[in-house]
């Protein structure tokens, strides 16, 4: 896993925290689908609502492409969060873009990749998020079943779990991200919305997020 300069991301962190895209609450977990408890709630959506951030998300994505994934012919965004940002990047860069749905659509055509499928161009996905890695490599699988290469994924944030870097790295896909936990919990600390305690205890969710029971 890659992530951009450090001042990126430093600043996206900061942030997602300052318009609540990411809420930390060590003390109230949140309670995840998988049934695991959180510390930490990501809504990356939020960010769509306020322009300047999501330019300088769009603009970081840009130069990211430039810099690590030069040979990228096709923008894919991963549904649904991935949508628009994918969509935003891909019109940056004047590139054709596609999105892939987590299933296919139940009437219709069916399609499970919205857009027009050129086999053999090289596609690089657009994520908001990247916890364990299931649904993005999920989505890599259906565009490389297409008949298109997946050169890579760059993602907003991701949590740093060990099996998402395992994950991808037996799917050999790489992955980059713009900001990630890392920072996230340097900032936090840093303007105060978590103490060096509470900082603690999210670094161990971290190291084992399914056995973690908060404190």
């Amino acid at each position: 896993m890659n992530t951009t300069h450090p001042v990126v991301a430093k600043k996206l962190a900061t942030m997602l925290l300052e318009i609540g895209a990411v809420k930390l609450s060590p003390q109230k977990p949140f309670t995840w689908a998988s049934g695991w408890l959180s510390p930490i709630y990501c809504d990356n959506r939020m960010v769509l609502s306020f322009p300047a951030i999501r330019s300088f998300i769009k603009d970081s994505f840009v130069e990211l492409i430039k810099t690590q994934y030069p040979d990228t012919e096709v923008i894919a965004g991963v549904a649904t969060a991935g949508v628009p940002h994918g969509a935003l990047v891909a019109d940056a860069l004047n590139l054709p873009f596609i999105y892939v749905r987590p299933k296919p659509k139940e009437h219709g055509m069916g399609n499970l990749i919205e857009g027009k499928i050129e086999e053999g161009k090289k596609v690089l996905l657009i994520e908001d998020l990247i916890s364990t890695g299931g649904s993005s490599l999920k989505a890599a699988q259906a565009v490389q079943q297409a008949g298109m290469p997946v050169i890579g994924m760059a993602a907003i944030f991701t949590y740093g779990f060990e099996v998402a870097q395992q994950a991808f790295q037996q799917a050999n896909i790489p992955f980059s991200t713009l900001s990630n936990y890392n920072a996230l919990l340097v900032e936090a600390v840093a303007n105060d919305y978590i103490t060096e305690e509470e900082m603690a205890s999210l670094q161990e969710w971290r190291g084992n997020p399914a056995e973690w029971k908060g404190r």
